[in-house]
């Protein structure tokens, strides 16, 4: 997975009951993008270090104003 500042992620509840968690990322610790990346959420506005799982998506701006997405992992 490789991110950049702006960027957004999106990260999959595990159970119907459970919602889905999305958030900005304003910094990447990672080389070449890669995790961890600290998230602003926007539930609660509240940032944490955050290590995606394979429940997590990056969405960003490939340039054409259309949302890409990224799925988790290496790549």
């Amino acid at each position: 997975m490789r991110a950049q500042v702006g960027d957004r992620v999106v990260v999959q509840a595990a159970h119907l009951d459970q919602a889905v968690r999305d958030g900005e990322i304003v910094e990447v610790h990672g080389p070449d993008g890669e995790p961890p990346y600290l998230v602003r959420w926007s539930a609660d506005g509240h940032t944490s270090l955050f290590f995606p799982g394979p429940d997590a998506r990056v969405h960003h701006d490939e340039g054409g104003g259309a949302d890409q997405e990224a799925p988790a992992g290496r790549g």
